[in-house]
Formats: structure tokens, C-alpha cells, sequence
């Protein structure tokens, strides 16, 4: 039997997160693990009336395309893909991995390359989701690698996932549009803020934020959600930042990272496990080692730290930096094939301060 759990989520995720329509493209991509879960997605987007599809995954495709591809086959862009996301008015992304790690052994620099030959891609995308044309959405589904790197059982994790999702309230479509509500005000009183300084362990970090959107995160186009993110002027960001937690990017882990940034750019960086390959997507382009996002954590429902971004942004009383591609719907110009976010924990000591006034403290906003 069906946990009810998960179709609860998939009616939020249908009705809420991506709202998908009548006659809508609606493309479903996941893997044999979450099938269940991708079949319960289809039956409702099916309901109403849109026109779903899916694109499964087979464990170990990525290792073999980056053990075998040759210059041409790394810097290829498909015309399918692209024709995809020129046409589709909605995408789902069901993580569910096989093996969180699969990728550690891979050539960082293949890596770097393909995700710049793929930046025509990202642009259209990025484009068509700012104009409202493509609604997206990324979820997770409970499965064993993500529980192991939680280092949680399968069950606890399952429990810690709807948890996050608040699936256990008696609406909780309701609840999320109470949770854009709650952000909105927090949101509206930092469009009016220029400045940024973020103070904490190891990290003494200003940016301007003048004349940039914010955007109230609660359950689109990720889920669960919970943030307030903008684009940092690009050309702002001085200072150090020490992130708290591991930073996964590519199926590879990065730990102990440390930044430093000068006239908008990181000038240098260390990292205690993994620094060749934070070193390798720094410099990936041109956009890489500037600032894309700069985020509040806002769920109250995740307070523990679990190895997977999409959850670990989010944790309350958090900030995180993404370097890389920015979102141009917060008015950020910084193009980069890389977004790598990274979580700066502020819930013990940290501060942040708009305009020379505390605004924030461990880990509350105090507005």
C-alpha cells in the first residue's frame, strides 16, 4: 500500500508547486528508485487534463559519459535538450540517487568543461522560468544513500523528509501559502536594505544588495523550501566567509571551506578535504568566483544538517552563498555554468547587519 504520505506530497507538488494545467508539457525526470512516487505525480497531472511524460535515469550513466567522452562529446549541447526547454511548461526533478558519491573519482576538469558547454541551456532555461514561461521544481524522495550520508535509517529519514514538507499538517497547501505570507514581510523589509555585513566564526563578509529583488521561497521551485534569497552585486563582495557544514556539488564532497573575496571575487580559497576540486570549479569561467545568491534559511522544520543542499540550505537560522550563475529574477547579471551553494551556520554566534543596523542574530531576524 501507497504511504499516503506520498501522495499528499504529490498533490502539493502538482497543485501547488508547479500548478500544473490543463494541456501543459510536463516533464518528470527521476529514477527506478522514486518510480512509485513518479507514477503518483503522472495519475494526477494526467487528472488534470496536462500532458506528462517522463525521463528516467539508469544508475552509472554519468561515470560512463565521463570516463569515456572525448573533447566533442564534452562541449556537445543535444538539440533535444535544448528543444525540450524551449517547449515544456513544467519540470519536475525527483532526486532519489543510487550513490551520492558515484562521481568522486571523475576528472573535476571534464567536469568543469561540460557544465560550461551546457550555459546556452541553463540561459533559456533561467529566462523562460524569470518570465513565469517554465515553472520548475526539485523534491527529494526518500531512498538509502541519502539516508546513509544523513546517517539516518531509511524510516527516520522518510520521517525527517515529510517533516520538512509539513505533509503532516491538515493542509499543508494552506501552510506553505502561510509560509510565503510570514516571508513576504521579512522580504519586503530587506528590499529596502543596501548593505549587507555578516559577522560570525571566521567570517567577516560584506556586499551591497541595493537596487536587487528578493524572492520569497515557500515551496515552488523547491520542496520542501523555506528562504529569502536576492542577487548580490557582483562586483561588491569583501571579506572572508567559513562555511559550517560540507558542501556536495557534482556527486563530490568539499569540507572546511574557506573563502575570500576582494572586489567582488574570490582571490583565494582552502578547503580541508577536497581542495583541488573546489580550486578546479572556482575557476570554470568567468562568473564562477563571483557571487550568484545570497539566502536566509528559514524552515523551522529542519534543524539538522544532512549532507543533501536541498535540505540543508533551508535549515533555520542559517545563511548560504552560492558562487556562480545568479537568478535574473533577483536582478543578478552574474552568468557562470557552476551555482554551488554553500551554508554558513549563524544559530550559535552569528550576526548580520543592513545598513550598519543588527538585523539578525543567532540565527532570528530581530526586525
Amino acid at each position: 500500500m501507497i504511504d499516503q504520505r506520498i501522495k499528499k506530497l504529490a498533490q502539493i507538488l502538482v497543485n501547488y508547486s508547479l500548478e500544473i494545467k490543463k494541456n501543459d508539457l510536463f516533464a518528470i525526470y527521476g529514477n527506478q528508485i522514486s518510480a512509485f512516487f513518479i507514477k503518483e505525480v503522472y495519475r494526477q497531472a494526467m487528472n488534470l487534463g496536462a500532458h506528462p511524460y517522463t525521463n528516467l535515469a539508469l544508475d552509472g550513466l554519468g561515470e560512463i559519459f565521463f570516463n569515456n567522452a572525448k573533447a566533442e562529446q564534452l562541449t556537445y549541447v543535444s538539440p533535444v535538450a535544448k528543444f525540450e526547454i524551449e517547449k515544456i511548461n513544467a519540470r519536475l526533478v525527483i532526486l532519489s540517487p543510487w550513490n551520492t558519491k558515484n562521481m568522486t573519482n571523475v576528472d573535476p576538469k571534464k567536469q568543469s568543461i561540460r557544465s560550461v558547454a551546457q550555459q546556452p541551456l541553463h540561459d533559456i532555461f533561467m529566462k523562460r522560468a524569470a518570465k513565469g514561461d517554465l515553472r520548475w521544481c526539485v523534491t527529494q524522495f526518500p531512498c538509502n544513500a541519502s539516508a546513509q550520508d544523513a546517517e539516518m535509517s531509511l524510516e527516520d529519514y522518510e520521517n525527517f523528509i515529510f517533516k520538512a514538507a509539513h505533509v503532516d499538517k491538515k493542509n499543508p497547501i494552506e501552510y506553505w501559502r502561510s509560509v510565503f505570507e510570514k516571508q513576504e514581510e521579512i522580504k519586503n523589509i530587506l528590499e529596502k536594505k543596501k548593505n549587507l555585513h555578516v559577522i560570525a566564526k571566521d567570517t567577516d563578509l560584506t556586499l551591497s544588495v541595493e537596487n536587487r529583488k528578493w524572492i520569497n521561497c515557500a515551496g515552488k521551485e523547491n520542496f520542501p523550501d523555506g528562504e529569502v534569497f536576492t542577487g548580490p552585486v557582483e562586483n561588491s563582495a569583501n571579506g572572508y566567509i567559513s562555511y559550517s557544514f560540507p558542501a556536495v556539488h557534482g556527486g563530490r564532497e568539499v569540507d572546511g571551506i574557506k573563502l575570500w573575496f576582494e572586489k567582488g571575487k574570490v582571490f583565494r580559497s582552502k578547503a580541508t578535504k577536497g581542495e583541488s576540486f573546489l580550486k578546479t570549479m572556482l575557476n570554470m569561467d568567468k562568473g564562477s568566483n563571483r557571487i550568484g545568491e545570497f539566502a536566509f534559511g528559514m524552515n523551522s522544520g529542519i534543524k539538522k544538517y544532512s549532507k543533501n543542499t536541498l535540505f540543508d540550505e533551508k535549515i533555520g537560522g542559517t545563511i548560504h552563498i552560492a558562487v556562480g550563475l545568479g537568478y535574473p529574477e533577483s536582478g543578478s547579471i552574474n552568468k557562470s555554468g557552476l551555482h554551488w551553494d554553500m551554508v554558513c551556520d549563524l544559530r550559535k554566534e552569528g550576526e548580520v547587519y543592513a545598513d550598519n543596523e543588527l538585523i539578525y542574530k543567532q540565527g532570528r531576524f530581530v526586525i
